[in-house]
């Protein structure tokens, strides 16, 4: 079992940063042509076929202890609930919003972190996440008599997505981020053809044949995603979910980013400035935990 090293699952998480938005930026774009279902066995489905025939020719074991297998079938499950409702929420919302709304997540994540895994969080920790979430009310400017019950969606999407992180964390260590992410995709895949083959009537359940344009969008689309949470897989090996909770704060700002360069939606001064905060929250325990690691390297070991 290989030791922490905050450093580099920090490094790990902000490419999980950088790529998800535009991932999801993608499926809202194509959310109101290509039904859910569909988008989510596309992701599936690049995960196994990018990540499956490297393992086998890695030569990387796909063993797994009962325990194991069993937390990969639920993070998979997790992982279907999970990106269907965001996806859901971005044919209502603009994708910062959505985004935004969805960030109680970190908090979830250093109280499940703190009570089933023992993790320590300090008040470091939680100052950052606690100006984080300030900075993104700002963001938010929340309207829930405008847009109704669909704000609830990604309030969904934090509790799962925290509960499909503190699984991710408590299995990292035990299997291959790649046999991880490969196996829970042929988990899944196996799950939506099944979903897909009833006769369902909503659009949001059915099935499209999409033209060129929309292939080519959903190859990148299951690329992107698959790159992204391989790397959110590999930050969560890493690192303690308390130390990267912070971190997924600089999500926001990416999301405001991508938002406005497909859907010309440009946040307003007050929530340019909570972008500002949420960025300043990330990047002060980013410069902490390099620095804490600097002096435990620089004490060596105890006597």
């Amino acid at each position: 079992m290989s030791a922490d090293r905050p450093a580099l699952g920090i490094l790990m998480m902000l490419g999980f940063i950088a790529f998800i938005p535009f991932s999801d930026a993608l499926g809202k774009m194509m959310g109101g042509i290509i039904p859910i279902l569909q988008l989510i066995l596309v992701r599936f489905l690049a995960q196994v076929i990018l990540l499956v025939p490297y393992a086998l020719i890695a030569g990387l074991s796909f063993r797994m202890t009962p325990r194991v297998f069993a937390l990969t079938g639920l993070r998979a499950i997790l992982q279907i609930f999970g990106i269907g409702m965001m996806f859901t929420s971005l044919l209502y919302l603009p994708l910062a919003d959505a985004i935004a709304i969805a960030f109680v997540m970190p908090f979830l994540m250093l109280i499940l972190g703190h009570y089933v895994l023992g993790e320590e969080v300090g008040i470091h920790r939680i100052m950052a996440c606690a100006v984080g979430f300030v900075g993104t009310l700002m963001v938010m400017q929340p309207s829930f008599v405008e847009v109704g019950w669909v704000a609830l969606l990604p309030l969904s999407v934090a509790v799962i997505f925290a509960l499909f992180m503190l699984i991710t964390r408590q299995i990292a260590k035990e299997a291959d981020p790649i046999v991880l992410q490969g196996v829970g995709s042929l988990i899944g895949t196996p799950i939506l053809l099944v979903v897909l083959a009833l006769p369902l009537t909503s659009f949001n359940m059915g099935w499209v044949w999409p033209d060129g344009y929309h292939v080519m969008l959903l190859v990148i689309f299951g690329t992107v995603g698959t790159i992204a949470h391989l790397l959110m897989t590999w930050s969560l090996k890493f690192a303690p979910s308390a130390t990267l909770a912070p971190m997924q704060y600089l999500e926001i700002p990416m999301a405001a980013l991508m938002g406005w360069l497909f859907f010309r939606e440009f946040p307003n001064g007050l929530a340019l400035a909570g972008i500002a905060v949420t960025m300043s929250a990330g990047f002060y325990i980013v410069f902490r935990e390099n620095s804490a690691g600097a002096r435990a390297r620089a004490a060596g070991p105890a006597p």
